[in-house]
C-alpha cells in the first residue's frame, strides 16, 4: 500500500492528514496554538515555536500508522501570505507577519502606490495593492527593522518555510507568490528585478515554481525530527485555500470554494485571466490555470472572538460534557428571529479584505437594544459574514457566474450558519463529504505529484456525495432587506469609522 501526507498550518490550529493510494482517510491529527496581536491591527506566528513545531508534532503521530518506504509522498500548505525574513543559516529574524489580517502596512501601501502608480502596479501583478499584499509588508520591515533586514537572507512565505525545514530547498508557488504584489510580474512568471532597490531584490525571494513540481527530498536532519523517511519527496506545496479548494473535489471553470476558516476565503477557477478592482486574480495550480480570489479578514475568528469573551457558559458546558461552545452558541442563536431581530453587523474587525480593501475599516453593531441579548449579537455576527460573503459573491458573478457552490472549512459544523449563508446568496451549498479541509487537499497534491490521481480526476472524487444546503425563501427574503442596510451602511460611516481607527492605532 502506498500513502501520501499532507500536514497544513492554519490560524489557530494546524491539521494532518495521511491517505492511502484509494484516496481514503486512513488517520488524521490536530493541534492547536494561537495567534499572537502585539498590537493593533498586527498578527503575527513564531515559525519556529508555532509552524515548525506543530509540523513536527503532527507528521509523528502520522507516521505512526505506516511502515517508511510505503510513505510516496508529503505535500504541506499554510496560511498565506505571510512575510518571514530568515538569516543565511535559515533561522527566522522575528516573528512572521501574516496576511491580510495585518494591517500595519497601510501607509507603505500608499506609499507604493504614488511611487510606482497604481495602473503599472495592475498592469504587472494584475492586483492592487491591500493588506493582503507582501510587498508593503516588506517595505515596513525595511523601513522599521532596517537592521534585521540587513541580516537578512531570504524572505519566505510560512509554506516556503516549512519546505526549507524538509528540504532546504528555498521555494514558493506561483500562486502564493501572486500575493506578493508588486514583486511578482504575473505577465512574465518572474520577480521584478526593477524593485530590488525598493523592497527586495530575486536573490532574497524564493525559487517560483509550481504546486506539485517536487522541490526537494527530506534531508538526514529533518528525518530525525519528523519520522518521515529520509529521501521522500516533497511538493513545493501552496496556500491553504487553494489546498482547500482541492479538497472539496473542486477542479472545473465555475468551481467556486468559500472557505470558513479564521477568514472566510473564496476561489473561483476560471479559463482566462481577468483583471478586476475588487478581488485577486491569479494563475493557479499548473500552467495554464486561472483564478479570481477573495478573502474577508474575519470568519470563524470573529465567532471564536465571541466565544471567549461573551461565552463563559458555553465554555463551562464544552469541559463538562464535550459538547463544543460553538455548538452551544449556534443552537441558541437558532431560538433567536433572524437578523436579531432589528441588529446588523459588520464584520470588519481586522480591518477588511475584499471588495472594500480597507485595512481602517472596523467592526460595527448597529441596532442593539436592551431587549438584545448575547445570542441574538451571535446570531447578528453570523449574518454579518454572511453579508460579506454576498458582496464578494457579486462581484465574482460579473467574471463568471460560479456553476456550484462548495463550503469547506470548520464553519461547516454550523448548520445554522450555513442555513443563513445558503439564504443570504441565493445559491445551492455542496459540503464535501470529507471535511478535514487542507490537510487533505495537500494529500491528494502529493498523489498529483507521483501522477497517482490528476487534476482532472478532482471533481468526480465524490461524485454524488456531497451534502447538501438550500436556500429558505422566507430568510431570504427577510435577508435581502437587512443587506440592502449592509451595503448603506458602510459608505455612511466610513469616515468616521476611520477617524476612530487612526485615534487606536495611536
Amino acid at each position: 500500500m502506498a500513502y501520501f501526507l499532507g500536514i497544513d498550518i492554519g490560524t489557530y490550529e494546524s491539521k494532518g492528514c495521511l491517505i492511502d493510494e484509494k484516496f481514503r482517510v486512513v488517520k488524521t491529527a490536530i493541534t492547536r496554538h494561537e495567534l499572537s496581536i502585539p498590537k493593533p491591527g498586527w498578527a503575527e506566528h513564531d515559525a519556529e515555536a508555532i509552524w515548525w513545531k506543530d509540523f513536527v508534532e503532527i507528521s509523528r503521530q502520522l507516521m505512526g500508522e505506516v511502515a517508511g518506504e510505503e510513505l510516496v509522498a508529503v505535500g504541506c500548505s499554510a496560511i498565506a501570505p505571510t512575510m518571514l525574513p530568515v538569516d543565511v543559516d535559515g533561522k527566522p529574524l522575528r516573528p512572521a507577519i501574516l496576511y491580510g489580517i495585518d494591517t500595519r502596512a497601510y501607509k507603505e501601501i500608499e506609499e507604493l502606490e504614488r511611487t510606482l502608480g497604481k495602473e503599472l502596479i495592475k498592469k504587472r501583478s494584475w492586483n492592487s495593492l491591500s493588506s493582503q499584499s507582501i510587498g508593503p509588508k516588506i517595505l515596513w520591515f525595511k523601513k522599521n527593522e532596517s537592521t534585521l533586514y540587513q541580516k537578512t537572507w531570504k524572505i519566505m512565505t510560512a509554506s516556503s518555510y516549512l519546505v526549507f525545514k524538509l528540504t532546504k530547498k528555498v521555494v514558493i508557488d506561483f500562486y502564493t507568490a501572486s500575493a506578493f504584489t508588486p514583486l511578482l510580474d504575473l505577465n512574465e512568471l518572474k520577480w521584478n528585478e526593477e524593485l530590488a532597490g525598493l523592497l527586495a531584490p530575486a536573490s532574497m525571494l524564493p525559487e517560483l515554481r509550481w504546486t506539485v513540481d517536487v522541490a526537494g527530498t527530506v534531508t538526514k536532519e529533518a528525518s530525525i525530527e519528523t519520522g518521515i523517511p529520509e529521501g521522500t519527496p516533497v511538493i513545493v506545496g501552496t496556500a491553504d485555500a487553494a489546498a482547500e479548494f482541492v479538497s472539496a473535489g473542486a477542479g472545473i471553470a465555475g468551481d467556486l470554494m468559500i472557505m470558513l476558516g479564521s477568514t472566510v476565503f473564496f476561489i473561483e477557477q476560471i479559463d482566462h485571466p481577468t483583471l478586476t478592482e475588487e478581488l485577486w486574480c491569479s494563475v493557479f495550480l499548473r500552467p495554464n490555470s486561472y483564478c479570481v480570489a477573495g478573502g474577508m479578514a474575519t470568519g470563524g475568528a470573529l465567532t471564536k472572538w465571541f466565544r471567549d469573551n461573551f461565552a463563559e457558559e458555553a465554555l463551562v458546558i464544552e469541559k463538562e460534557t464535550g459538547i463544543s461552545a460553538y455548538e452551544t452558541l449556534w443552537k441558541r442563536a437558532e431560538r433567536v428571529p433572524p437578523g436579531g431581530p432589528g441588529l446588523l453587523v459588520l464584520p470588519y474587525f481586522s480591518g477588511e479584505r475584499t471588495p472594500i480593501n480597507d485595512p481602517k475599516a472596523r467592526g460595527v453593531i448597529i441596532g442593539l437594544s436592551l431587549l438584545h441579548g448575547k445570542h441574538s449579537i451571535y446570531r447578528a455576527l453570523l449574518e454579518g459574514i454572511a453579508y460579506g460573503i454576498k458582496h464578494n459573491i457579486e462581484h465574482i458573478e460579473v467574471i463568471e457566474p460560479p456553476s456550484r457552490v462548495l463550503v469547506v472549512g470548520g464553519g461547516t459544523k454550523n448548520r445554522l450558519w450555513l442555513r443563513i449563508i445558503s439564504s443570504v446568496i441565493g445559491k445551492k451549498l455542496l459540503i464535501p463529504p470529507v471535511r478535514i479541509g487542507a490537510s487533505f487537499g495537500d494529500a491528494l497534491l502529493a498523489a498529483i505529484s507521483q501522477r497517482a490521481i490528476s487534476f482532472e480526476d478532482l471533481p468526480s472524487l465524490f461524485e454524488s456525495s456531497y451534502g447538501e444546503v438550500h436556500p429558505d425563501g422566507e430568510l431570504s427574503r427577510i435577508y435581502a432587506e437587512y443587506y440592502a442596510i449592509y451595503r448603506g451602511l458602510w459608505r455612511s460611516i466610513k469616515e468616521w469609522v476611520h477617524k476612530i481607527a487612526d485615534l487606536g492605532g495611536r
